[in-house]
């Protein structure tokens, strides 16, 4: 795998949200795409920052940690955030509120990127070494593709074509 370049098992049909989608929006995409992390870009597909399954479950943990502080009760992931009761109208506001925060405010702006050129096995020490999943490709500061943990243990025991 030492030859093996980045560009050789990059995803390049990447979901990517914008600066003002919605977690609401984002956590459903990443959802329905089965995706734990998603690069946010502008309209050019420049990269703007990235925003993970964590950063989305650690917001709500703060609302949920706030919740509890103030002994208001409830227990945001006892719910959908879509579908609260009405019985709760702050948990429902609470919920609304945390739905509506938009990437541009949530989103991570310092991403480690690599090139299409690089040597997996570099990117994969990387990886490993600072704990990321997944990290964009760009080419001249535009995101086309983006390689994980998945991506290179796929193409240890099966030939992506």
């Amino acid at each position: 795998m030492t030859k093996l370049k980045v560009r050789d098992l990059m995803t390049t049909e990447v979901l990517t949200l914008s600066p003002d989608d919605t977690i609401k929006k984002a956590a459903t995409r990443l959802a329905l795409d089965n995706v734990s992390g998603a690069p946010i870009v502008d309209n050019r597909n420049h990269l703007l920052g990235f925003v993970s399954e964590n950063d989305i479950l650690n917001v709500i943990m703060r609302y949920q940690r706030r919740l509890d502080k103030e002994d208001l009760g409830g227990n945001l992931l006892e719910h959908s955030m879509d579908t609260l009761d009405d019985s709760d109208d702050h948990l429902a506001q609470v919920a609304e509120e945390i739905s509506n925060i938009e990437m541009s405010t949530l989103m991570v702006r310092s991403v480690m990127t690599t090139s299409p050129d690089a040597p997996v096995m570099e990117v994969l020490r990387t990886m490993l070494t600072l704990g990321i999943n997944r990290i964009p490709v760009l080419e001249k500061g535009v995101l086309v593709g983006i390689i994980s943990r998945g991506d290179i243990i796929f193409a240890l025991y099966k030939k992506k074509v």
